[in-house]
């Protein structure tokens, strides 16, 4: 906030002259000033055009709370881009985290790029498993992931509903067809654990037929293990509010609208229905050997 200080003038004390001789009789006991002045302004003031009293000046940021290496980020170019491209005012911390998550992402994805690069050197098959609830960023993850990587080593493995003919199929069948070979990263974005979580709470199986998959699925991912396959399983949680928010976010971007599907529509209504489907897959596929 401004100070607003008193305006002192050349020669005189406590009285306050205009630019010019003046006319006018002076109250006694005041002492004349030889020659022209000229008043100054006090500092931190603001001039109107018109209007009596002073404006408000705009909040300041006090960058002394920033340290040098926020400060040169944010000067960088990536922050600036940020900044030009925001709407209304600026946030200049918002701004550093989103500078400091890229800079972190990118050195991770360095990273990724020695793993894909010893991958392929030595003829490693690496599976990654995205499950989650709906809307909880597993797409966003794997394209960050994938994002630098050589597109000849590494797939992304979204599969559709079953076809009649794979529904005839042992259900682990048409996921093994997607496993990685040697010298590839696959990533499933949503897998076999479709049975677990998914299907039992919208009625896409039966119930013996999730029972069968809970029994059968440690032994699955054993022999997956067994044959020197690195098998990475992840899950995405989220809030039942977040979900809502990206829900109608989805709806009314005609971009994005795409994603939602008729399994997604319920899925605010069935939330605690898959929470409990949700523990009961932890509790009997969460084991030491495969976490």
């Amino acid at each position: 906030m401004s100070k607003m200080e008193n305006i002192e003038t050349t020669g005189t004390t406590g009285t306050t002259k205009t630019l010019g001789r003046s006319r006018t009789k002076e109250a006694p006991g005041t002492k004349k000033t030889s020659g022209r002045s000229r008043t100054k302004e006090a500092p931190e003031t603001t001039k109107t055009s018109g209007r009596s009293g002073t404006e408000e000046p705009p909040e300041i940021i006090e960058f002394q709370e920033f340290s040098k290496n926020e400060l040169r980020l944010l000067n960088s170019n990536k922050a600036m881009k940020v900044m030009l491209s925001s709407k209304g005012e600026i946030n200049p911390w918002k701004v550093l985290r989103y500078v400091k998550y890229e800079r972190e992402l990118e050195q991770l994805q360095v990273e990724l790029i020695k793993l894909q690069k010893w991958t392929i050197e030595y003829g490693q098959r690496i599976c990654l498993i995205f499950e989650g609830r709906d809307s909880a960023g597993k797409g966003g993850a794997i394209r960050r992931i994938t994002h630098h990587l050589n597109p000849r080593f590494y797939r992304v493995v979204a599969l559709p509903r079953p076809t009649p003919m794979e529904k005839g199929q042992w259900y682990f069948q048409r996921y093994i067809q997607k496993l990685p070979n040697p010298g590839e990263i696959v990533c499933f974005d949503r897998s076999w654990y479709n049975r677990a979580v998914v299907e039992p709470v919208n009625g896409f199986c039966t119930h013996e037929e999730y029972e069968r998959f809970m029994d059968e699925v440690n032994d699955f991912e054993r022999m997956i293990i067994r044959d020197n396959m690195i098998l990475i399983k992840m899950y995405f949680s989220i809030t039942k509010e977040e979900q809502a928010e990206r829900f109608a976010d989805i709806k009314s971007n005609p971009l994005k609208r795409w994603k939602m599907s008729p399994v997604d529509e319920k899925a605010q209504g069935l939330w605690d229905v898959y929470t409990d489907y949700k523990e009961k897959m932890f509790e009997k596929t969460n084991t030491e050997i495969i976490p």
